[in-house]
C-alpha cells in the first residue's frame, strides 16, 4: 500500500493571520516526531499570505488517526477553530 498523502489548505480569516500562522508553526515539530509521520511541511501561498498549505505523508490511516488524537493536534484545532477555513484532501499516489 502506498503512503497516505494529506493536503490541508488553511486560510486564516481576516485579522487572524498571526494567530493561525503561530498555531500551525507550533504543530510541525511534534508532528514530524511521530512514528507514522513521513512528511509534515508547512507552506505559505506567495500570492496570499492568509493561505497556508500543509503537505503531509503518513504511513497509513492508523498513523493519521493517531496524529489527530495527539495533544498537539488537538491544541491546533482549538487554536484555529473559527479563525480559519480548512479544506483537507486525503490522497493515495497512483503512479
Amino acid at each position: 500500500m502506498k503512503d497516505l498523502i494529506v493536503v490541508a489548505t488553511i486560510t486564516a480569516r481576516e485579522g487572524n493571520e498571526e494567530v493561525v500562522r503561530e498555531a500551525l508553526e507550533r504543530v510541525v515539530p511534534p508532528s514530524r516526531a511521530e512514528a507514522g509521520c513521513l512528511r509534515y511541511d508547512l507552506n505559505i501561498d506567495l500570492g496570499n499570505h492568509r493561505n497556508h498549505v500543509m503537505l503531509e505523508a503518513w504511513r497509513d490511516e492508523a498513523a493519521l488517526a493517531a496524529h489527530e488524537a495527539t495533544p498537539h493536534f488537538q491544541a491546533l484545532v482549538q487554536a484555529i477553530g473559527g479563525k480559519a477555513d480548512i479544506q483537507i484532501l486525503k490522497l493515495n499516489q497512483v503512479l
